[in-house]
């Protein structure tokens, strides 16, 4: 999985002009890979690894967008042969509030003090684009920005409502959809998303550019309006969709949820829901700016309704209202599409193993500029991860060759079956995936169910630690 050789294979096409700093990436993402979780000076071997991880970040020959473009490269390379790929976007808030020595990281949030009247947290916007196949295996990012957010005067928040969507944060999630359908060929791309980017001109350009999306909606706007002026009795989408038939019942899984300060706490259960679709015209807000200088269209939508009639008690009833540009005309179409709503967690997960499990809100570099550079190599080494926690549940037959080096998988073998002698043949990836998660604290009990990637990383740490420890003892015997 990622052993010495992957990071070679992964950037095969990445050229920043310098085969030198070609080769410190190599072994910069090796290190990295080693012990994710790590701060650098621990990542890297010695002293001379270090300092040259520290230029590297440093240098201004380094192009974030560079690497993200030959990892992007390769991960549409690999959606070729799916017949669907969902383009999950989601963004993330890196927070550095506590390094007050970096330099360009912006105000992220802000709450009111106890003693001061405003408190900024600072950091950075992570925004990615995560390819998944409708299975859910992650294949890579497609597109991604972090981005530093520049402070807004008190006149540019009046004019907010006025101001072209090309120049406000939300049109991150425009450029992404217009980067991942033109990076892939031979797939469709069908972009996934949560309500933040419930905003006309997504869909406006989903159609324009003829790549559909599913988002999910977050507004109870007023829709089939004949004209964009006031109406009486205008019809809203939830009143729209309530009047519906229930078309049938869908079970799906739901995960637990910790209580946070943004969300509640949610046991983990199977949910029955009541489905209903329809077909409505999404009719452009009133108040963009590009209506004053001509007509914007309306746009035929398929919205589908999804909800929990009898909860458990204590428990929030699930409640999801999905807008796709997708054909929506039976049951099987719908359920097809509330499962790919379903897979959009993946991405949440993808962040949590980068910001949890690999803490790179703690990494200092003392400029904004060196941390995204750090950070577009931490995103693709925690895709790497994530995608074979869940290779294993996704192809679980597949050998571990592609995955494990030929001495890695034998350690493994050795060490969690106290044997003396491994198989001649390469194990399952299945297989190989618990003896990792075994090594990370996973108990393999039958009741336990699919390991996490918080212990994979864990028992991947382990393994690379009794490797290297393997390796040495080859070597002493060889010398001696």
């Amino acid at each position: 999985m990622i052993g010495q050789s992957w990071a070679k294979d992964e950037f095969a096409n990445l050229d920043m002009g310098d085969q030198r700093l070609n080769s410190r990436f190599i072994n910069i993402c090796d290190r990295f890979s080693e012990s994710p979780e790590s701060p650098i000076n621990q990542a890297c071997n010695d002293w001379a690894e270090t300092k040259g991880a520290y230029r590297f970040f440093g240098n201004r020959k380094v192009d974030s967008d560079k690497i993200l473009r030959a990892h992007s490269s390769q991960t549409a390379e690999r959606s070729k042969k799916y017949k669907t790929i969902l383009a999950v976007q989601d963004t993330s808030y890196l927070i550095y509030t506590k390094h007050r020595a970096t330099k360009g990281i912006g105000n992220i949030s802000m709450k009111k003090g106890k003693n001061i009247d405003k408190i900024f947290s600072k950091g950075l916007i992570l925004h990615s684009c995560l390819a998944i196949t409708t299975d859910g295996l992650p294949l890579g990012l497609l597109d991604q920005s972090i981005t530093s957010r520049k402070p807004q005067t008190a006149t540019r928040k009046k004019i907010k409502d006025v101001t072209p969507i090309e120049k406000k944060e939300s049109y991150r999630w425009l450029k992404s959809l217009k980067n991942s359908a033109t990076r892939v060929k031979g797939s469709q791309v069908v972009t996934v998303c949560d309500r933040e980017a419930d905003i006309y001109e997504f869909f406006h350009l989903s159609n324009e550019i003829r790549s559909p999306v599913l988002v999910r909606a977050s507004f109870n706007r007023s829709i089939n309006k004949k004209s964009r002026y006031a109406e009486k009795g205008v019809l809203k989408l939830w009143e729209f969709m309530e009047a519906k038939p229930t078309v049938g019942t869908i079970k799906i899984k739901i995960t637990k949820k910790p209580r946070t300060r943004h969300s509640i706490k949610r046991k983990a259960r199977i949910a029955k829901l009541s489905l209903k679709y329809g077909t409505f015209l999404f009719n452009p807000p009133r108040n963009n700016i590009k209506l004053r200088k001509g007509k914007l269209p309306d746009l035929k939508m398929n919205a589908i309704y999804v909800l929990e009639e009898n909860p458990p008690k204590g428990e929030k009833a699930l409640e999801w209202m999905l807008l796709t540009n997708l054909p929506v005309a039976s049951l099987e179409q719908a359920y097809e599409k509330v499962k790919w709503y379903c897979l959009r967690w993946r991405i949440e997960m993808f962040f949590k193993v980068l910001k949890s499990g690999f803490n790179v809100e703690n990494c200092r570099l003392g400029y904004a500029n060196r941390l995204i550079k750090y950070l577009t190599v931490m995103t693709i080494i925690a895709w790497r991860l994530f995608m074979m926690t869940l290779i294993a549940r996704t192809d679980p037959n597949t050998s571990c060759e592609g995955f494990l080096t030929d001495m890695e998988w034998k350690v493994l073998y050795l060490k969690t079956h106290k044997s003396k002698r491994p198989p001649k043949m390469p194990p399952k990836i299945k297989d190989v995936v618990r003896w990792i998660a075994r090594l990370g604290g996973f108990l393999a009990r039958k009741q336990d169910g699919d390991p996490g990637t918080i212990v994979l990383w864990r028992g991947w740490k382990r393994l690379n630690d009794l490797t290297q420890g393997w390796k040495l003892a080859i070597k002493c015997g060889t010398c001696g």
